[in-house]
């Protein structure tokens, strides 16, 4: 019986749609530790065209590769009714070596009500909750980049689903998952910058096999950027979808913010960056298209759009649009190779004209453990 609550636990927490997912790797025996990780290798091309002066992304040159992500961690159950996850993150372009993700969780009484502690993801949308080594394209969306950060915090979370439980009459394996989180709402490994905390939730509606439908909420206030001001506040919500039937994959979320208090503006190219104080409103959607072949060759197609308006007299609205056309090519369960062209119109940079902000990546992946 034990081991069936563990089972079930471990879906739970790893599945695409799971309600809590940190990705990599499943615990093994009860009492066993288990080393996982994955790296990602990449290259990417961009056609900035002449009169560029800067490259995007961190990049020193047109082209390069690099690593994007190389992570190890470990896994375990301690008896009886605890469990662990750590994971680091190595790669260079992110700063590494860091504490990625740490936290123990209490499961006595899993599946429905799980407690973790430590530093995890942020329980916010579909595409963040995707594991890294899952994602369909090479990068997250600019939605969820710019209004489900911070990706990590600090805190306590509560999460869980229905299990087997028949609801409405559906027989569907966890009709109902849910997550809930306090957080310091400043990012991994820092301390809270005020005594506020944020607080998200997020909730998962699996009628049937395959589709996912659910919804999302978040709450926090920050110290202002600037010493004497107020601070500021940080609201979120957003919906998503998921299906998968028949090789196809639909995907999407539409995610809306308000920051409300103190703001930076500019600071691109080497500027400086001026502190303003008002509201801003942010919002943004993204949506994909998969299909996945008998030779697991998958192609995609993506449209992603995100737009920051303000009524700050003298700045201006700010806006992007962004269709991917790739492929992903599954050699076995552990190994992935993905290309990306990236089409991009990004106000961010209008001043630069003929600015072409066009790339080509490519990553290959592998996973162990």
């Amino acid at each position: 019986m034990k081991r069936t609550l563990i089972y079930i636990v471990l879906v739970i927490f790893f599945t695409p749609l799971s309600s809590f997912s940190q990705g990599c790797a499943e615990a093994g025996d009860d009492e066993g530790i288990k080393v996982f990780g994955f790296i990602q290798p990449q290259y990417e091309y961009q056609f900035l065209g002449d009169s560029v002066q800067k490259f995007m992304r961190g990049m020193d040159s047109e082209s390069t590769f690099y690593f994007n992500r190389a992570r190890l961690g470990v896994v375990g159950n301690i008896p009886y009714d605890f469990a662990y996850y750590f994971i680091a993150e190595f790669s260079p372009t992110h700063g590494g070596p860091y504490i990625l993700d740490a936290f123990v969780t209490y499961k006595r009484w899993a599946p429905y009500i799980n407690i973790s502690m430590g530093q995890f993801k942020t329980p916010f949308g579909l595409e963040l909750q995707t594991a890294c080594s899952g994602l369909y394209t090479v990068d997250r969306s600019r939605v969820v980049n710019e209004l489900a950060s911070p990706f990590r915090d600090i805190g306590v979370l509560i999460w869980g689903g229905t299990g087997e439980k028949k609801i409405f009459g559906l027989e569907n394996k966890d009709i109902f998952k849910w997550q809930l989180a306090v957080t310091n709402g400043t990012g991994q490994n820092v301390f809270d910058s005020n005594s506020d905390k944020d607080f998200t939730g997020r909730l998962v509606f699996q009628p049937f096999e395959g589709i996912g439908i659910g919804g999302s909420y978040k709450y926090g206030r920050q110290a202002p950027i600037q010493t004497g001001m107020v601070d500021d506040t940080r609201s979120r919500w957003g919906v998503e979808l998921s299906v998968e039937k028949f090789n196809f994959l639909l995907q999407g979320e539409y995610i809306s913010g308000l920051d409300k208090g103190s703001s930076l503006i500019g600071g691109g190219c080497g500027s400086t960056p001026t502190i303003v104080k008002g509201d801003f409103d942010k919002a943004g959607y993204w949506a994909a298209l998969m299909y996945t072949f008998k030779d697991k060759f998958a192609p995609i197609v993506k449209y992603q759009y995100f737009n920051v308006h303000t009524d700050i007299q003298g700045v201006d609205d700010q806006t992007m649009t962004e269709m991917i056309f790739g492929f992903n090519y599954y050699f076995n369960d552990w190994t992935r190779f993905q290309l990306n062209y990236v089409i991009t119109d990004d106000s961010y940079l209008s001043d630069d004209k003929g600015f072409n902000k066009n790339y080509l990546v490519v990553q290959a992946q592998i996973k162990f453990n």
